[in-house]
């Protein structure tokens, strides 16, 4: 049991710490790619952590077998490098019994991964696509930010204001606006200031308007001296109707529920692949305790490149077997089995070739005695 604490111990601080970097690393392009959204007025700022949040269990069902794997690569290595792995072995402490206590853990982290990839992952990406379409049915108001030109959908014009209460009242209004084709000679040009504005929807009918209080009204033909100004009260502009919310739900968010008993390729595809991953997990630890064997002048980092390398070429052929079964170029009985039964296969190979040899002890030949 003394044993099984220090390698868990090892294993488990050394998954945590490289999960917490992918986890960051994953993230970071998450949050810059949904920040650039923001900046743009695509995306409401105070979205952008919920997203984040919902997100982080698929990140976690894609980083947990990486990082189990690199865990066990960098543990056992340490091992050979320091020879500890001698004096287990002169202590009667096999392989085999050291990745039997390793795949004791990976079996507990293939548990949380099929929690994840079969329950939370489909949840948290459900939400997130709730999120989503939320965003693509926002008005072009609810886009607009302070001091900052906003271009109206289809081209219509382009808007500004000065500030945006949390009302979403506009103060300080600049509205431009066209008429007619570019083509034509006769393109005239409206521009509209007012000093407040907000969002008005017409008494029995969807239809909303940019309702403006106290400001100009400035119409004419660009080049031309024949402006007509008018001075108005209220004067409201028709938005553009909001776009519908799609019923379509993407089926990584769908429940593994729904994909239970479904004739359907892609829906096939989706629920083999949620098993795979912790089935991957359990694949790639015994794959990882042959690949850690090393000595001093190697170093424990020594064979982690090649490692990584098979282990991406797993998950690139999951990946594109996956896709042959969405597409029908394969059937949907063939599984992902075969993909994880090669690298199995592999991996067994890997432990029974590079295993340590025994050496035949011979006794001395005895000395005859006879001179030279």
């Amino acid at each position: 049991m003394i044993i099984f604490r220090y390698l868990c111990r090892e294993i488990l601080s050394a998954t945590v710490a490289v999960c917490v970097i992918l986890l960051l690393v994953l993230m970071s392009g998450r949050f810059v790619k949904y920040l650039a959204k923001a900046v743009a007025g695509d995306m409401d700022p105070n979205t952008i952590f919920a997203m984040i949040g919902y997100r982080i269990p698929g990140f976690l069902e894609l980083t947990l077998p990486l990082a189990f794997f690199l865990a066990v690569l960098l543990s056992f290595g340490r091992l050979y490098v320091q020879n500890e792995m001698s004096v287990l072995r002169a202590c009667g402490v096999s392989e085999k019994r050291l990745m039997g206590y390793a795949l004791i853990l990976a079996s507990l982290f293939a548990v949380a991964t099929g929690w994840l990839s079969l329950s939370i992952s489909p949840a948290g990406h459900a939400r997130a696509e709730a999120l989503f379409e939320a965003e693509k049915a926002r008005s072009e108001l609810d886009k607009l930010m302070p001091k900052k030109f906003y271009q109206l959908s289809q081209g219509q014009g382009v808007t500004y204001a000065e500030a945006v209460t949390e009302g979403r009242e506009l103060n300080d209004i600049f509205l431009a606006m066209s008429t007619g084709s570019r083509e034509n000679s006769d393109r005239r040009l409206i521009l509209v200031l007012a000093d407040k504005g907000r969002q008005q929807q017409a008494e029995g009918s969807s239809d909303r308007y940019l309702v403006m209080d106290e400001g100009y009204r400035i119409e004419g033909v660009p080049g031309q001296n024949d402006y007509q100004i008018t001075y108005f009260e209220q004067y409201g502009s028709r938005l553009q109707d909001k776009q519908p919310v799609t019923g379509k739900t993407k089926i990584d968010a769908l429940a593994t529920e729904q994909l239970l008993g479904s004739t359907d390729p892609e829906l096939q595809a989706t629920l083999q692949w949620r098993l795979s991953i912790p089935l991957m997990l359990i694949v790639v630890t015994i794959l990882a305790v042959p690949l850690s064997r090393t000595n001093n002048r190697q170093g424990r980092y020594g064979k982690l490149l090649p490692a990584i390398v098979l282990y991406f070429t797993y998950l690139v052929a999951l990946n594109g077997m996956r896709g042959a079964i969405e597409s029908g170029a394969i059937p949907a009985a063939v599984t992902l089995l075969p993909v994880h039964g090669i690298y199995l296969g592999i991996a067994l190979l890997l432990l029974r070739s590079g295993g340590p040899k025994k050496t035949r002890l011979t006794r001395p030949v005895a000395n005859s005695g006879v001179a030279s």
